[in-house]
């Protein structure tokens, strides 16, 4: 892949984060199986806030739970699967075959914590490292696949 393509916007509060996560889920494909995105960030960085505003974007209609202890948290939406993932608990990548993990690649997979797991970045599609900034958060949002590319550059 070329040089990647990013988009970055500023997070004052968590309206912001909601919106952002409309956004995404406004630019996946209508067909989104098998994409991965990543959501890095330090603990409160907004991560499972995003996530949530994403689900719900999609049309999921209840709570969202983190996955901190259940690990992944399957969820049947009109579009697709989605599988909200968090390794922060994993300590090596031989973990991820307990977890069923390429199991879940049949769905969109939301990744929290992906640093646990390095070599994870290879196979996403989208990167979105959230960052604090003053009071609010600053996203990154980085394409990580060619296909990805597009939805990236539409973000404005």
């Amino acid at each position: 892949m070329a040089e990647p393509v990013t988009h970055s916007r500023a997070l004052p509060d968590p309206p912001a984060t909601n919106a952002l996560g409309g956004l995404l889920a406004a630019a996946l494909p209508d067909d989104y199986r098998g994409w991965l995105v990543l959501l890095q960030g330090e603990l409160g960085a907004g991560k499972s806030t995003l996530a949530r505003a994403l689900l719900v974007a999609l049309g999921h209609d209840g709570l969202v739970p983190s996955p901190t202890y259940t690990l992944v948290e399957p969820y049947e939406l009109p579009r697709g699967n989605v599988y909200h993932v968090d390794l922060y608990r994993i300590s090596s990548a031989d973990e991820l075959h307990f977890l069923g993990f390429d199991e879940l690649r049949e769905g969109l997979m939301l990744v929290e914590w992906p640093e646990r797991v390095p070599d994870l970045v290879d196979d996403a599609d989208l990167l979105v490292a959230l960052t604090y900034a003053g009071d609010g958060r600053r996203a990154d949002i980085t394409a990580c696949s060619e296909r990805a590319t597009a939805l990236v550059r539409s973000l404005g």
